[in-house]
């Protein structure tokens, strides 16, 4: 396939893109390089990727209406993987027109280039952070969201809210991924274990919010790039949502782990102990994410498994080899 793939520099969208080009799927991937976190990072990912004959990468910001409604007159994409976005939570409280911009407005240009070429499937990245404060466990695709405790959150609600009148609309199959707590080599160095082992490494304390009383359902990064995948090669029909072609699913490990237990697995792959510093909940954090995979499991015969220790050793051999530690 021809894929269109958005945030092609970032974490997911850098493992996504090795995953399509492997097997035989060409992708031209799109990227504004901004600077939230170090932009060499970025770099280094396109840089793994560029010796693929099959990539192609244009740096264009999907805000940018002009550019977005310029690239969907080139040739058809078959799907679109739509994974560029403003991310993190605490950053949206300070920073809340970078959301509007990135993913809402962003995600606008993509459904309406889509609504154009008619691809055959648009898949995209929602997130946990939609189930808001909500305490029934686990979370489940049906449970009410309509509770988002940070702006970030709120926007991809949104995105699940826009491409579902899209789809209904003009029969665009879509479908939204509710990715919880992803990890692994090539991540973001605003997560916790991300930031966590840098400090460690470094000799400085680790900031550990509500006092350590959190827990996470973490997810590894190939197993999220497989349900991307998978779900990519099986569009929404018109049956699945009241008419409309369009789905949304949970990508999570299911599997909650206290923040002491995770903090705990980097030690031990580290060989060293972290300083702790505990401080109280960050404004628009939640206690604790918990993911239900059986919509997608039943949908696609797969569930994310690697287990937790595995998936941290395999960060922090990474981490360790990439800045030379």
């Amino acid at each position: 396939m021809h894929i269109l793939l958005t945030g092609a520099a970032g974490f997911i969208g850098m493992h996504t893109a090795q995953r399509l080009l492997a097997r035989g799927d060409t992708v031209l991937g799109i990227d504004n390089l901004n600077d939230y976190y170090e932009v060499s990072l970025k770099q280094a990912r396109l840089a793994a990727l560029a010796a693929h004959p099959g990539f192609d990468l244009r740096q264009i910001d999907v805000a940018d209406r002009t550019a977005m409604a310029r690239l969907f007159e080139g040739p058809r994409f078959d799907a679109v993987v739509h994974l560029a976005a403003q991310a993190g939570v605490r950053y949206s409280i300070s920073h809340p027109m970078a959301y509007l911009d990135s993913n809402l407005a962003g995600f606008g240009h993509v459904l309406e280039g889509c609504r154009a070429q008619k691809p055959d499937h648009l898949v995209y990245a929602s997130s946990s952070s939609v189930y808001g404060g909500n305490t029934k466990m686990p979370f489940e695709e049906t449970d009410p969201v309509d509770h988002p405790v940070s702006l970030y959150a709120a926007t991809k609600k949104a995105n699940e809210l826009m491409a579902h009148t899209y789809s209904h609309l003009y029969g665009l199959p879509t479908t939204g991924l509710r990715f919880f707590t992803v990890y692994g080599p090539w991540g973001r160095p605003d997560m916790a274990y991300f930031s966590f082992t840098r400090a460690v490494l470094e000799g400085r304390p680790i900031q550990v919010f509500n006092h350590g009383q959190m827990k996470r359902d973490f997810t590894y990064i190939d197993d999220i790039v497989e349900g991307v995948v998978r779900v990519l090669d099986k569009p929404a029909t018109p049956e699945t949502a009241g008419g409309a072609p369009y789905r949304i699913f949970n990508i999570g490990n299911h599997d909650p782990v206290p923040l002491l237990d995770f903090i705990g697995c980097i030690e031990t792959a580290l060989g060293r102990s972290a300083v702790k510093q505990f401080l109280p909940m960050q404004d628009g954090d939640v206690p604790a994410t918990y993911a239900s995979t059986d919509a997608l499991h039943r949908w696609v015969g797969f569930a994310p498994a690697t287990p937790l220790r595995e998936g941290i050793e395999r960060f922090v051999h990474w981490y360790r080899g990439y800045h030379r530690v």
